[in-house]
């Protein structure tokens, strides 16, 4: 006995000595790495051809690291931390946009809903190309660029130049900078007899007393079941996100794991503390849905607590963490990856650079994924089973239970010209104002506006005027009064009008009428489809 523990011991004194030196020579390796960077940037602040400086030497070197890593590992100087953080702790005035700088163009991520682009018809993917203009690409172009360039005073304008997927020309946009909305609910309202719906554009630091506020307003007007729209909602906090997800299950239901090379496998499970476990629920999600949206997603699926409507969601599954650097920037490091109940991953692949990362959106519409489903096909290896056994797929994104296709036809040219140059915008603007002690006396309920109010051929003729005024002339020939354009842009106008009287909103309730993804929400809660899917309710 005694001579095994000898043994022992001398097994884990070698084991330690392998130890021990396998230690110092990853620390000498890591040393020769350290002194390789600070040789390099000495060498060239001492040798270059001409005077550098050396802060920004280092800041770019260290974006360079990170960009090879993946396209959501960043540096942020000091100034750019608070930026960074406003649309979801604080507020600001500008044009109202998430965006990224790619290959030296800034590229919009998303726009806030409710903001100046989102008006004017900015979409994901854009690539602002001209400011003022301008070219506004380039080596010089960085964070404080944008910020001072498209931020401003509310009620100024910044005309910008689009480079859109798909259009040859450049797109212009006249866009009034306002003050940047900061709530993440966008409208909640009774949809239908026991059905309530509530927007969400973000998970910020508001965004479960918001929930909660509305929730219990609809509950109390006799909601029963409930269509989350997370349509763009681009994420934001994971704690956030876990809050919200657990609104909706029992005790102990995982919501998601994260586990990275460093990072521990770390579970986040419900804690029966929510309001809404028994109801039928549908959540709305789209190629904007990212992150925090895709694990509210997820789990609702995974474990059979309600149904998903619209189009594959973005697919970020990466958990950034942020370390500080000695003069207070931060890199915001990718520890881990997320996974859904069932194990699912749903990054999106990045090996192929940022650009390439970037471009799937446009590509998707390419390939026509946006339109029909069937071209998008996932390999076995990435099939999994639902709590109830229904199939559905990782790698990318979160799949809809019910697919809604893009409607890329329902706005003619008229129309597009009108919103880019923000005269509709402006025009619902100043008929609301001309018009507002009369419409409020006549419909002092917005609900009653809702359904009576009527944009009549008297009030498209003010607008084809109006615009004429503002150099936007009408094509005589471009649609008549019962085409499908002519019906969403009275629709639009009606919106449009509701949103200054009442609020964003109001504009919500209104635009949703002719959503399809809405209108199929409202059927399969309304019809047999949950029981037939076995969905838990």
């Amino acid at each position: 006995m005694k001579r095994n523990k000898v043994f022992l011991s001398l097994i884990f004194i070698i084991g330690f000595l392998f130890a021990s030196i396998h230690v110092n020579a990853q620390k000498e390796e890591l040393d020769e790495n350290h002194l390789k960077i600070i040789r390099a940037i000495q060498y060239i602040s001492l040798g270059y051809i001409e005077e550098v400086d050396e802060e920004e030497l280092v800041e770019d070197a260290i974006r360079g690291m990170l960009k090879e890593l993946d396209p959501h590992s960043v540096y942020l100087s000091k100034e750019d931390i608070q930026k960074a953080n406003e649309p979801l702790i604080g507020s600001f005035e500008g044009i109202g946009i998430q965006f990224n700088i790619i290959r030296d163009t800034i590229v919009v991520i998303s726009p806030i809903p409710g903001g100046p682009s989102e008006k004017v018809g900015i979409m994901p993917g854009d690539r602002i190309v001209k400011i003022d203009g301008e070219n506004s690409t380039g080596g010089l172009i960085n964070n404080t660029y944008v910020q001072n360039k498209l931020r401003g005073e509310k009620g100024s304008k910044v005309n910008v130049g689009i480079v859109r997927h798909g259009v040859s020309d450049i797109l212009d946009f006249t866009i009034t900078r306002d003050k940047i909305p900061i709530n993440s609910l966008d409208a909640a309202f009774i949809a239908a007899p026991d059905i309530g719906y509530i927007k969400l554009n973000r998970f910020s630091r508001t965004t479960m007393q918001e929930y909660r506020k509305a929730f219990n307003e609809l509950q109390n007007k006799g909601m029963k079941h409930l269509i989350l729209d997370l349509n763009y909602n681009s994420g934001g906090y994971l704690d956030v996100a876990i809050d919200l997800t657990n609104e909706f299950f029992e005790r102990d239901k995982m919501i998601t794991y994260v586990k990275g090379h460093a990072t521990p496998r770390q579970e986040f499970k419900s804690r029966a503390t929510g309001n809404f476990k028994e109801g039928k629920l549908v959540v709305l999600i789209n190629e904007g849905s990212a992150s925090a949206s895709e694990i509210l997603s997820g789990a609702v699926q995974d474990w059979d607590r309600g149904l998903l409507v619209g189009r594959r969601t973005f697919g970020k599954g990466l958990v950034q963490r942020p370390f500080e650097l000695p003069d207070g920037s931060v890199i915001r490091l990718t520890t881990a990856m997320y996974y859904t109940p069932s194990g699912r991953s749903i990054q999106k692949p990045y090996e192929e650079g940022i650009e390439s990362y970037y471009n799937e959106l446009a590509n998707r519409l390419e390939s026509g994924e946006l339109i029909s489903p069937e071209k998008l096909t996932f390999p076995d290896s990435l099939k999994y089973e639902t709590a109830n056994n229904r199939i559905v797929y990782g790698g990318g994104g979160i799949m809809p239970d019910f697919f809604i296709p893009i409607d890329t036809n329902r706005i003619s040219d008229f129309h597009a010209k009108l919103h880019r140059s923000g005269v509709l915008n402006s025009f619902g603007f100043d008929y609301a104002n001309n018009n507002r002690q009369e419409l409020l006396e006549k419909y002092p309920e917005v609900e009653l506006y809702i359904d009576k109010f009527e944009v009549d051929e008297e009030i498209i003729n003010e607008l084809v005027t109006y615009a004429d005024r503002h150099d936007v002339p009408k094509d005589p020939e471009e649609y008549e009064n019962g085409d499908e354009h002519i019906i969403h842009l009275k629709n639009q106008i009606k919106a449009l009008i509701a949103r200054n009287i009442w609020d964003f909103g109001a504009y919500t309730q209104i635009i949703m009428q002719e959503n399809e993804s809405f209108n199929r929400a409202l059927q399969i809660i309304q019809d047999d489809t949950f029981s037939k899917l076995n969905i838990n309710y």
